[in-house]
């Protein structure tokens, strides 16, 4: 990867995931590889979503992954783009544990996240409390790219209120602020 802010939103996810595999009492370190990678290609398929995560595990194969919990999870990540009705592909697969609903609901609140941490006057992740984030939640202006929707089915598919899974990912990215430069 060569976008910073790329590796800085894949360490993001990586802290999270571990933090979310911590709560459900998981493989923290399979969760944490999950994290790290699930974005990898995006800087070649950004102009071709419905290729994104496809290349990753082609990439993963290569390398001699073959954990299937692994490759489902980064696949299920990009399950919003692979189902759109003008794509067809037959890879699409929507999250169906606790994993991949984990990494389909944090991608998008680290970035929220983040965006928290850059108004204010400090930029850092220490001034951040889940009562800041979840006032700018609140403004649908603030972040706009940012899909609450997305983020908010923690609450169906892993059973964690939105206050207390807010929590848990400013906690672990907090506890990494020193790499992601916050």
């Amino acid at each position: 990867m060569d976008s910073a802010n790329l590796r800085r939103h894949c360490y993001s996810v990586e802290a999270v995931m571990k933090a979310l595999a911590k709560y459900f009492k998981q493989d923290e370190a399979k969760w944490a590889v999950v994290g790290l990678l699930h974005d990898s290609d995006y800087e070649k398929t950004k102009d071709t979503p419905e290729k994104h995560t496809l290349l990753t595990v082609e990439w993963l194969k290569e390398a001699g992954e073959g954990d299937p919990e692994i490759i489902s999870a980064i696949l299920s990540h990009n399950y919003a783009h692979l189902v759109e009705p003008d794509i067809g592909n037959s890879t699409a697969k929507a999250p169906a544990n606790e994993m991949e609903w984990s990494l389909y609901c944090c991608d998008e609140l680290t970035g929220l996240i983040v965006a928290v941490a850059l108004v204010k006057p400090d930029k850092t992740l220490a001034s951040v409390t889940v009562d800041s984030v979840m006032n700018k939640w609140k403004e649908k202006s603030f972040a706009a790219g940012v899909k609450r929707e997305q983020i908010e089915k923690c609450e169906e598919k892993l059973n964690i209120p939105l206050r207390e899974f807010v929590g848990i990912a400013l906690e672990a990215m907090q506890g990494i602020s020193v790499d992601l430069g916050l």
